[in-house]
């Protein structure tokens, strides 16, 4: 069994795909080709995806039980002691704050730390 996970793709490469493959969702498609039609069908996809991005999940005999794959996604499998996981980019702000932060307690703080209210 086999899951394709489109985003902003062409839509002849959906067509492409429901030949072989049944869209339950837009751009998401499942299906249980042979292993050799997967791999046919992964190769017309990173050709034909232009701006977008995909993703592909498969069967296998592994740990987990199924392996995936892929395509100008910023997201990447990563083989951890056999166990395929999701490396995710760091989240980082894009610029340095300017000013920085103050130290020292606050003035709510202090006045709860004096029992003033």
């Amino acid at each position: 069994m086999i899951t394709v996970v489109l985003t902003n793709c062409p839509v002849g490469l959906r067509g492409l795909l429901t030949r072989w493959l049944l869209e339950i969702s837009p751009g998401v498609f499942v299906g249980n080709p042979s292993a050799r039609v997967r791999d046919l069908l992964w190769q017309e996809v990173k050709q034909y995806t232009g701006q977008g991005r995909a993703l592909l999940t498969y069967t296998t005999d592994t740990e987990q039980g199924f392996a995936f794959e892929t395509h100008d996604h910023k997201w990447h499998p990563v083989n951890y002691e056999g166990i395929t996981l999701i490396r995710r980019p760091a989240d980082r702000p894009a610029t340095p704050p300017t000013e920085p932060p103050t130290r020292g307690w606050s003035n709510a703080s202090k006045r709860r730390r004096f029992g003033q209210r």
